[in-house]
């Protein structure tokens, strides 16, 4: 009987082995199985990892090769041109075909086309299988056949549909070709800088596979039950921190969904319940992320609304530098932009509160921003920036009005209320009273100086007035209002 030949598992954002659709299927040809990353960033343009995500990147596929290496196998890191690399180790493994997961980001999508029109020329059999979302891009449509604009209808037509499949469970074994093929050493992929400032992040994270199941088991036996109160809270732990895992594959988004609604049915109380609903949509948010930049691929480099086109932005590289270091003077934002480059992660509700006052109180164009954390988030995704970024500055799908400007004040008591998320993150508030530490420059001389704080010396007076700013952003929308 003729051996089967081998076939090379081409990795991208599916860093794991259990639920890895395109793994199970070459297991499951009986062949050897050539489990490979090819390093080739240049082609992926706004999708290439930034510095904090190639930190996550480095120790996911650490991760990753130790498992496969428990398991009879071993990960071959090759580096680009993808598409001569990955014909040139069919040929020398004797493989007869390529599988690979979706990546559903424009330019892997191009990428792929091309990638499977050259290895089909060059004889090899290649195929790509679903994953990465729960809900296909080009399956979910409105009534009329388009894609969708607005959150909820989404949201509704996402969980009318057949529920997301159950996850494959890990391979026992990984069966290896019979001699080791040539692998680049990870640590000449050059992912982590030189010289390293990424202390933070390696101690904020456990990439890999474990390290993803250990903080979904976290959020499950945790935060869950409390999900809906605490998830706008930055001072609690109250969120999963999934995000840079689902992004990188470390965990599937069918692992997660199912989890969570197993451990719902599992949990008769109604905290689980309202938990795991409240979850579960945000996870159809994430989706609505991917459907929308996968239809509507321009809002990468401009706004989905038209009339946003020409809006009146500012350049104001010392408004900006002051935003980008935690230097505004307006507390919550200053923590969150130093949690985020401790970290390489920041509270979703800080976000929102950073993101609006870049573009509404500083009037900065929201594609600085978007770029900025498309460097220092270690959960990066493009799609999840993109639609984030335009839905606070109001030019993109189901986008927050944009006369609705956070006030960092009242988002900080409302969220941080005792101030904790603040003296973490700017300890030279620390000591300020309770009333004061949202807003320091309101604070008597005496609190000032109890608290250690000059203003203007080691912490920054505000770079503008909320009252005013506010105003100017108002007038510049109805510039754009009246264009329209």
């Amino acid at each position: 009987m003729a051996s089967i030949p081998a076939t090379v598992v081409w990795l991208r954002r599916d860093l794991r082995l259990s639920d890895n659709p395109a793994l199970a299927a070459a297991v499951a040809r009986g062949g050897p199985v050539v489990v490979a990353w090819v390093h080739a960033p240049g082609e992926e343009g706004e999708s290439a990892p930034g510095g904090a995500a190639r930190v996550f990147l480095h120790g996911a596929l650490r991760s990753l090769s130790d498992a496969l290496s428990a398991r009879g196998s071993g990960l071959v890191l090759r580096r680009g041109p993808t598409i001569k690399a990955l014909i040139d180790l069919a040929r020398e493994s004797g493989a007869d075909a390529v599988y690979a997961n979706r990546v559903w980001e424009p330019p892997f999508l191009e990428r792929d086309e091309r990638a499977v029109a050259a290895l089909r020329a060059n004889g090899l059999e290649a195929r790509l299988f679903a994953d990465g979302v729960l809900f296909p891009p080009d399956a979910v449509r409105t009534a009329g056949g388009g894609p969708f604009r607005v959150f909820t209808p989404f949201c509704r037509r996402c969980l009318a549909l057949p529920s997301p499949g159950e996850p494959i469970p890990v391979p026992a074994r990984v069966p290896s070709p019979p001699s080791p093929l040539p692998s680049w050493p990870l640590a000449d992929l050059r992912l982590l800088p030189d010289p390293p400032w990424d202390a933070g992040i390696r101690d904020a994270w456990d990439p890999g596979e474990e390290g993803a199941r250990e903080r979904l088991s976290r959020f499950l036996d945790g935060a869950m039950a409390s999900y809906p109160a605490d998830r706008d809270r930055p001072d609690l732990d109250g969120t999963s921190r999934l995000s840079p895992h689902l992004h990188f594959g470390c965990l599937g988004a069918r692992q997660a969904w199912h989890a969570v609604q197993a451990r719902a049915a599992a949990d008769s109380s109604p905290g689980a319940a309202r938990g795991a609903e409240a979850f579960l949509r945000q996870m159809v948010w994430r989706e609505f992320a991917h459907h929308l930049l996968f239809h509507f691929p321009g809002t990468v480099h401009g706004p989905l609304r038209p009339e946003f086109g020409d809006f009146p932005w500012r350049d104001d590289p010392d408004a900006f530098a002051a935003w980008s270091r935690g230097r505004t003077g307006f507390p919550l934002v200053d923590a969150g932009m130093r949690q985020l480059w401790a970290t390489g992660w920041m509270h979703n509700r800080v976000r929102m509160v950073v993101a609006s006052f870049l573009v509404k109180h500083l009037l900065l164009p929201w594609r600085k921003g978007a770029a900025w954390f498309l460097d220092t988030l270690v959960d990066a995704d493009l799609a999840n920036n993109t639609f984030g970024w335009q839905w606070t500055a109001g030019c993109g799908a189901d986008a927050s009005p944009w006369f609705r400007i956070f006030n960092p004040v009242l988002q900080g008591e409302k969220f941080d209320p005792r101030g904790d998320y603040v003296r973490k993150w700017v300890p030279e508030l620390g000591r300020l009273p309770g009333r004061w530490v949202h807003r320091p420059w309101q604070a008597p001389a005496a609190a000032l100086a109890e608290g250690g704080v000059t203003l203007g010396k080691n912490y920054p007076r505000p770079v503008v007035d909320h009252t005013a700013a506010r105003a100017r952003a108002l007038a510049a929308f109805a510039v754009v209002r009246a264009r329209s």
